[in-house]
């Protein structure tokens, strides 16, 4: 046990060395970071929203909307279905979780049956296999009435889908304010957790994910009176939106949409090149320029609503067709409004809006302070720790100082290249790293003295003391790796903080504690040829 081959001697040094310099940048500052060579590291550890301060937020899915839409979207698939296969129909409509309609003619009725049977096909087959429910149930009478309802699984499907997509898009709407490291996760069935640490502006947080962002372009009714409709008689096919000005400007706008928003394939913040005022300049894909181009061709000199959740953002007139697939949005925007409005554009559209339910800010005061606690505690755990070892092992509790040094900078040393989000529970998962490697070198130790004890020489002593410790060590670490993974995929936010960090230490004290410690106590021994033992 105390022999070392050159080669493995050089890895055991390589990555006690490399361990140390991952966690020097931490003790530099960024702009020293940027001057230093290439080959140094320059990742530094990231903290998390209660070492920094930040903005934390609990968003909910509002899933009323979605089962709304669910009904909504099968109404049209039931209409569009009927009108394809020409078979007459009369009240149709929805309400709560059904679509009812009447056939007009009862003869209709088995084809009726058939052509509405794709509608069963739902996402939950297809992932559940074909014996999986159905998402909507079909009931059709002799007299011609259909009734179409969503299931409840069906409604289930939906809302976790909703749910997944709404986490998605909050992460790519956060990742374009070029913050470090958010945390987003599912809560519950409908609510996602956002903490974004070093974030002091929540408004803004707020205002991003506050917004649906879904936007259609859509034509207004010149020929409408909009005073009729303020009086609330729009023409049928038509709507009363308001623009985003002080005061509202009213426009009558047709309910159909001409160019959905999900066509756009990029949105950036720009300056009209004739005002200098901020715009949002955008891009249709293939499909939606054909389609922008066909409309604004056969649409000239007709004012054209660019709606964004049901407000109008600007209603241009079209002064000649656009058929290059791109266009901007100009509404006396700030710099900051149309960067925003880009950041919803390209992200997408929320499935549904998010509900705030719970807001809170943590200051950087207060996070300076949590580290300032944190360090102090590692500090006093570490000296306490060394201090104990000195005194029981004399020579050999230095060797362990020296370890457990090492051990200390390979965490975080791998803490920082992970660029792992740093918890005060994370610091806590430090100090008790502290505390473990300790207790491996506290068992080789005792296993020495046994060995002593029993007559042997200092040499045999101490490979025996090794050798037999090895097993031990082992157990005891593997289980509370075992009770780290459990920790980390059962538990969420900074519980999986503390198991990251557990886990880390784990590695690296079976690394430091046998495997460092045993190559400098061969080293002493191939230097001193002890015929006692200093312990």
């Amino acid at each position: 046990m105390l022999y070392f081959p050159k080669w493995k001697v050089i890895l055991i040094l390589a990555a006690a060395v490399i361990g140390v310099l991952c966690v020097l940048p931490n003790f530099v500052a960024k702009e020293r970071l940027a001057s230093l060579p290439d080959w140094f590291p320059k990742s530094q550890l990231v903290l998390g929203l209660d070492l920094q301060g930040g903005s934390h937020l609990l968003l909910e899915v509002d899933t009323d909307v979605v089962k709304a839409e669910r009904v909504e979207a099968l109404r049209d698939d039931a209409r569009r279905i009927l009108r394809e296969a020409r078979i007459g129909y009369t009240n149709l409509r929805g309400s709560g979780q059904t679509v009812t309609l009447s056939l007009r003619d009862v003869a209709d009725v088995e084809n009726a049956r058939s052509q509405l049977q794709e509608l069963e096909t739902s996402g939950l087959q297809t992932i559940l296999g074909p014996g999986a429910a159905a998402e909507v149930e079909i009931d059709g009478a002799a007299d011609g009435t259909f009734t179409l309802t969503v299931t409840d699984d069906g409604l289930r499907q939906r809302v976790n889908s909703a749910v997944e997509q709404s986490i998605e898009i909050v992460r790519r709407r956060i990742d374009e304010l070029g913050t470090t490291e958010p945390n987003i996760q599912r809560q519950g069935a409908d609510r996602i957790l956002v903490q974004v640490p070093g974030l002091q502006d929540p408004e803004r947080l707020k205002a991003l994910l506050g917004q649906t962002a879904k936007m259609t372009f859509r034509l207004v009714d010149v020929t409408a009176s909009v005073q009729q409709a303020v009086e609330g008689r729009a023409p049928a096919g038509t709507e009363l939106l308001y623009s985003l000005d002080d005061p509202p400007i009213p426009f009558v706008v047709e309910r159909r949409i001409m160019v959905s928003g999900e066509s756009l394939v990029d949105a950036q913040p720009s300056f009209d090149q004739r005002t200098n005022e901020p715009v949002v300049t955008f891009r249709f894909d293939t499909s939606g320029a054909r389609r922008f181009g066909q409309v604004t061709q056969q649409n000239v000199g007709r004012p054209f609503a660019i709606v964004l959740d049901d407000e109008v953002v600007s209603a241009p007139v079209i002064q000649e067709p656009i058929l290059g697939g791109s266009g901007q949005i100009s509404g006396d925007f700030t710099v900051e409004q149309a960067n925003d409005l880009a950041i919803l554009l390209r992200a997408g559209a929320l499935p549904a809006p998010l509900t705030i339910l719970e807001e809170r800010t943590v200051g950087p005061g207060l996070g300076a302070d949590s580290v300032a606690a944190g360090e102090t505690a590692a500090i006093i755990a570490l000296l306490l720790v060394m201090m104990f070892m000195m005194i029981s092992y004399n020579l050999f509790g230095i060797i362990s100082a020296v370890a457990l040094t090492t051990n200390i900078a390979l965490v975080m040393g791998v803490l920082s290249v992970l660029q792992a989000t740093l918890t005060l529970p994370g610091i806590a998962g430090i100090v008790l790293t502290v505390g473990m490697a300790v207790d491996a070198n506290v068992v080789i130790y005792e296993r020495i003295r046994e060995e002593v004890a029993a007559g042997k020489s200092a040499i045999a002593s101490i490979d025996a003391g090794f050798s037999r410790a090895l097993g031990t060590i082992l157990d005891a670490n593997i289980t509370t790796f075992i009770a780290a993974i459990i920790l980390f995929y059962l538990g969420s936010g900074p519980i999986r903080g503390f198991a990251i960090t557990l886990a880390i230490g784990i590695v690296t004290t079976v690394f430091t504690a046998f495997t460092l410690t045993r190559l400098i106590v061969a080293a002493w021994v191939r230097w001193r040829r002890p015929s006692a033992i200093p312990i």
